[in-house]
């Protein structure tokens, strides 16, 4: 899968000396013309992909399938195919380690148009989450708006942002991913 990206948090100026947790995670693109399905957290104020951590040997079209289905609740995924790979480096909220090194795998697919029920958990439902198709240039203006703007934003944001605009370039040089 291509490297699309390896991002550092502004408080993150060294990885020496600092002890660092690995977590992988999956991301999922589904399209329908313009209209890309994310998620909206109310907390945020942001869109993002759906897409969650992966289970400990837990296979990434498994995870990605199932992190879809229970944000969204998307049925019928299909035609799955690697986008990318985005990393990341922030700081980690715990006392165990310093820094979170997160890889998210990107994949594309298509799924069944009308979504059914998501199984939130409870703080993504605290936070305001919920799955909404969205005109992508809609959502990346909004994101940026959020980054200009908002001290509320997450730390997710800058990726969320850096891949849309990657989705929607492919998306008006081809028509389609």
């Amino acid at each position: 899968m291509r490297h699309l990206k390896t991002h550092f948090h502004p408080d993150i100026t060294t990885l020496d000396n600092k002890k660092i947790l690995q977590r992988l995670s999956t991301r999922s693109i589904t399209t329908q013309g313009n209209r890309i399905l994310l998620m909206y957290t109310e907390r945020y104020e942001d869109y993002s992909l759906p897409g969650g951590g992966l289970d400990e040997g837990e296979d990434m079209i498994v995870g990605m399938m199932r992190e879809l289905n229970e944000e969204t609740g998307a049925t019928g995924i299909q035609n799955i195919k690697p986008f990318g790979i985005y990393e990341e480096y922030r700081p980690w909220y715990k006392a165990d380690y310093d820094v979170q090194h997160m890889i998210s795998y990107c994949y594309t697919c298509e799924i069944n148009e009308t979504l059914g029920d998501s199984s939130l958990e409870d703080y993504e439902k605290g936070n305001g989450m919920k799955a909404v198709w969205i005109d992508i240039e809609e959502a990346i203006a909004h994101n940026q708006h959020t980054i200009a703007t908002s001290g509320k934003q997450g730390m997710s944001i800058v990726r969320e942002t850096y891949l849309l605009t990657l989705i929607a370039a492919q998306l008006n040089n081809n028509n389609h991913l």
